[in-house]
């Protein structure tokens, strides 16, 4: 079974974890002026929120999704890990424009640069998690929020690229290659260590929005997973249908995983590349419309919790935004 019979198209989601959901509320709507999509739980664990921040059209691919992680001690950064997290911006004004407002939110950040042939500018969220503005050349349509802070055109297109930090290259190389189809396109050295290399592997056709970056690191630690740290990321299946076929595949190559699963927005299967850190290939649809009208007040719940409702919804705490001066540790 050939890895193109089942083409990808690009990054479809990124998962990340806050012990201060609160926090990423208030700082991903107002700071970076996403829109709240979707308000439900963790499917496995439904006490605590899972909640979705995109684009104004909730456009697959534009989604980040914050797990609720009350109490969980910060990330310690290190290898077998997703590292970094972009989001698509166009335009030299647009980069002016985010250095001025980060500093006007007092928001730490970097100077822009030029990473990989692209321009970038690198930050943290409040709770740690590592992101960065990437120009995207205006490859992709933009679906700009309405009710967004941000001008029209200066506002996220989406998600970029997804950057992964191993110990080991062959391994990983391996997985993404002849697993999930993915090619190795080119490296380029590592900005704060030029003596390690980032492997960039294209998805599909390629772009800001369609490529894994894997930073090649022996001499870090493993990761601490924690608060500010990214669960997964999710690569797009275009077709449902090809779920089956991306099961078998993964089984005859020797890549455990979890079948098929139901996330009522997507269909996702589940898998860990060697050096284990854990994608997802989830479907384009049905999407976030599949309920009516988006609305992001009220807890979205899929058919098998929706009986279960008025327990759920007593046992959450009420999700407010907060003060953007209140301290996140």
């Amino acid at each position: 079974m050939k890895s193109a019979t089942f083409p990808l198209r690009g990054v479809h989601h990124v998962s990340t974890l806050s012990a201060r959901i609160e926090h990423t509320h208030d700082f991903y709507p107002r700071v970076m002026g996403l829109r709240p999509i979707i308000k439900t739980v963790n499917q496995d664990d439904p006490s605590m929120y899972h909640l979705f921040y995109g684009d104004g059209a909730a456009s697959t691919g534009s989604d980040l999704t914050v797990f609720d992680l009350p109490h969980a001690a910060r990330e310690h950064r290190g290898n077998n890990s997703i590292s970094r997290t972009t989001f698509r911006i166009h335009g030299d004004e647009a980069f002016e424009f985010w250095e001025k407002r980060l500093d006007e939110q007092n928001v730490d950040h970097r100077s822009v640069t030029i990473r990989d042939g692209r321009t970038v500018l690198d930050f943290d969220d409040p709770l740690g998690t590592a992101l960065s503005l990437v120009e995207d050349g205006g490859e992709v349509d933009a679906f700009p929020w309405d009710g967004s802070p941000v001008p029209a055109g200066y506002q996220v297109r989406g998600l970029g690229y997804v950057e992964i930090t191993v110990p080991a290259f062959e391994p990983t190389d391996q997985f993404l290659t002849g697993a999930i189809g993915l090619h190795h396109d080119h490296t380029y050295p590592f900005g704060d260590a030029p003596q390690f290399e980032v492997h960039v592997y294209i998805i599909g056709r390629g772009g800001a929005h369609a490529e894994i970056h894997v930073l090649v690191r022996d001499d870090l630690p493993r990761a601490n997973y924690g608060s500010g740290g990214v669960h997964h990321v999710a690569l797009r299946v275009p077709e449902a249908e090809q779920m089956s076929g991306w099961v078998e595949k993964l089984g005859q190559l020797g890549y455990h995983n979890s079948g098929i699963v139901n996330r009522h927005y997507f269909r996702s299967i589940y898998v860990r590349e060697p050096n284990g850190v854990l994608f997802e290939l989830a479907t384009d649809g049905p999407g976030f419309f599949i309920d009516g009208p988006i609305d992001a007040e009220r807890l979205s719940l899929p058919p098998f919790l929706e009986p279960n409702r008025l327990e759920i919804e007593s046992a959450l705490k009420p999700l407010t935004r907060v003060s953007a001066s209140e301290p996140t540790a």
